[in-house]
């Protein structure tokens, strides 16, 4: 943070009060999270500065650990606060560095003011006086304190930067497009509950791990209980919640959720307390609070038991029925801390979606194994992580869909109720086999093991799209978001099923809610291609020429042929396709199959496009996978060597 704590800083009608942790617009208190206040100080402390992404995490979240997506959000509780428009921003984005405070910044020495209102109500960012400036919080039970798969055929989305499944508190208004679906989307009686990420108050952020351990173990538990009557918010979401002050009601509003368990972890020489409470959001009332002291030396068995007493303590107050007797529980479990440990460190790397994450992942699973062999998700992740480095474009199909198919079967062998092992032998089954009935058949199963479990609904979603199911597929897609309501990943793929339905206007829109939040996600790019569908050529091209300002990627100059190539430039085209092919040759880790189709198609040469098809096919690549319902094969849709390829993907009619 800036050393000038004895100062104010001012800028257009606010007013940063370091000292006493306030931000004023004329008299009135704009309530802050403590990270979202001190992100402010240091922009508006380096003013027209550059201030890098790792700059700003190491400053604001240098005690704990933490993705890169809590400062996107962060940012965007900024611009809402400051109540930022098109005419008047504050904080400007700079692509793939950081970010900039634009506005002048005054900086005023408190001796040369003592306004009145300065010395009146001092209360710091993030206490009860605080909040109560606009919602009230319930109090904390402090004790005293990244699936997703994507749609394949366009895997060029992700490498092109670096993707975290990105999770925006505050984000409902804008997400909630006509486009969006509604949160309601859930069975008649379903109540959905909202595990909060558990404080670590042990002092050690070392221990982050235990205490988030210890949600990821109370969501797997309680996801358990009763599917048919009690839904559980995705990890993802509720992740984004960590070291911030939301109030409930607000997590209630942009969850869609009834209830909220929350709770703090506590350690002391060789004993750890944990306490953990059950809020209803409605009224705020505390349904019962529980306190728990253990010794610490068995830790796993430690989770395992909360988790269970209070999965029994929810039960009995939320569950309306017994729960169904052919949903078993989860039974895998490791008596390895370690194991454990690598566990959900290979699951925060995989969340990335970059190669680097990617190939961490595989590491800290690999590990796991090591450390217990009969460790099943540790298998399954494993099987993820290579599904998706192949189904992402980054590497040849043969070398890893053989290693994702071993270690989800490997993962089965072990424990057959692995939900997340059977939607991998689905990604697998659709993407590298074209067996759509093995495909279809893991992903109910996965569903039926885990109904809470938000990717496999979303990749389940997928699936339906390419066969043309379109109603389903959205049905799936509104299950996927109101268990995972903060996923750009998930509101995107929604996007590209409405662009395979050829409703290009609705997936416009939902594209642009979710860029509103991120303008450089990249799936989101998919704009362009509806754009283009709808003949507005020029707001094709604008994207494009935003996609440019961070990556020169092959596939911006193969969308550049296809723009050109439909509005009649042929000359153009060409040119693009040339680039394409010279950038392609730079970026050889990269899938050409598609890319190099769309721009044979923008120039007319038939034969060439389809020769990159039946080369993709040789190659099993999952690029095929779209090819019944994607609208930019329709030049060549009546092609007999396309027909041909259709029945050899198994997608004829």
């Amino acid at each position: 943070m800036p050393n000038l704590i004895n100062s104010f800083y001012e800028f257009g009608e606010f007013r940063l009060d370091p000292q006493n942790r306030v931000l004023r617009r004329r008299q009135e208190v704009i309530p802050l999270t403590p990270k979202a206040f001190d992100v402010l100080w240091l922009l508006a402390g380096k003013e027209g500065q550059v201030v890098t992404k790792d700059e700003l995490m190491r400053s604001v979240w240098s005690d704990s650990f933490v993705e890169e997506s809590n400062l996107t959000q962060t940012v965007f509780m900024l611009r809402k606060a400051l109540q930022e428009s098109p005419g008047e921003r504050y904080i400007l984005t700079v692509q793939g560095r950081g970010y900039r405070f634009a506005a002048p910044v005054k900086e005023i020495p408190r001796g040369e003011r003592k306004d009145a209102e300065e010395l009146a109500s001092r209360q710091p960012i993030g206490t009860d006086a605080a909040d109560s400036a606009s919602v009230s919080a319930v109090s904390r039970p402090d004790s005293g304190p990244l699936p997703g798969k994507r749609f394949p055929s366009y895997a060029w989305m992700w490498p092109a930067a670096t993707i975290t499944v990105l999770l925006i508190a505050g984000s409902w208004g804008y997400l909630h497009k006509p486009s969006w679906p509604s949160r309601t989307h859930t069975a008649p009686g379903r109540i959905m509950l909202a595990v909060l990420p558990f404080k670590n108050l042990t002092g050690d952020p070392t221990q982050e791990y235990f205490s988030d351990g210890l949600t990821e173990e109370m969501i797997t538990r309680l996801g358990n209980l009763d599917p048919a009557h009690l839904g559980m918010i995705a990890r993802t979401s509720i992740m984004h919640y960590k070291d911030t002050t939301t109030a409930l009601d607000q997590i209630g509003r942009e969850l869609g959720v009834q209830y909220v368990l929350e709770g703090s972890v506590r350690r002391e020489g060789a004993q750890v307390r944990v306490t953990a409470q059950l809020v209803q959001i409605k009224d705020q009332s505390h349904l019962w609070s529980r306190q728990y002291d253990r010794d610490l030396s068995h830790l796993l068995a430690l989770q395992g038991e909360i988790a269970q007493e209070i999965a029994d303590e929810i039960e009995l107050t939320l569950s309306e029925t017994k729960k169904p007797a052919d949903i078993p529980r989860r039974t895998s479990s490791t008596q390895s801390y370690e194991a454990y440990d690598s566990y959900l460190r290979g699951r925060y790397f995989w969340n990335k979606r970059t190669v680097d994450g990617f190939r961490q992942g595989i590491e800290y699973f690999q590990k796991a194994i090591n450390e217990d062999p009969n460790f099943a998700p540790a298998y399954a992740g494993l099987a993820d992580t290579y599904a998706l480095i192949s189904t992402y474009g980054l590497a040849r199909p043969a070398e890893y869909m053989p290693k994702a198919r071993a270690a989800a079967v490997r993962s089965l062998a072990l424990d057959e109720t692995e939900a997340e092992a059977h939607a991998s032998l689905a990604v697998i089954a659709e993407s590298y086999d074209y067996d759509w009935v093995t495909a279809e058949k893991e992903y109910r199963r996965a569903i039926q093991l885990n109904p809470n479990y938000a990717t496999a609904h979303q990749w389940y979603a997928e699936y339906l799209a390419f066969q043309g199911r379109f109603d389903e597929a959205l049905k799936e897609s509104d299950i996927a978001l109101g268990l995972d309501p903060l996923s750009l990943i998930i509101a995107s793929d929604r996007g590209v099923i409405l662009y395979f339905s050829r409703h290009y206007d609705q997936a416009i829109e939902q594209f642009h809610a979710v860029q509103e939040l991120d303008p450089n996600f990249p799936r989101a790019r998919m704009v362009i291609f509806a754009y283009v569908e709808k003949g507005q050529y020029a707001n094709a091209i604008s994207e494009i020429e935003k996609w440019r300002r961070t990556d020169s990627n092959p596939w911006s100059w193969a969308l550049e042929a296809d723009i050109e190539g439909r509005a009649g430039h042929m000359t153009q085209a060409r040119r693009a396709l040339a680039r394409m092919e010279e950038e392609m040759n730079r970026q050889q880790h990269m899938d050409p199959t598609v890319m190099s189709t769309v721009a044979y198609l923008a120039v007319h040469d038939y034969d060439k496009a389809l020769a990159s098809l039946e080369s993709a096919y040789s190659e099993r690549s999952n690029a095929l996978t779209a090819l019944k319902v994607d609208p930019v094969y329709d030049a060549v849709r009546g092609e007999p060597r396309f027909q041909a390829l259709m029945h050899q993907v198994g997608l004829a009619q």
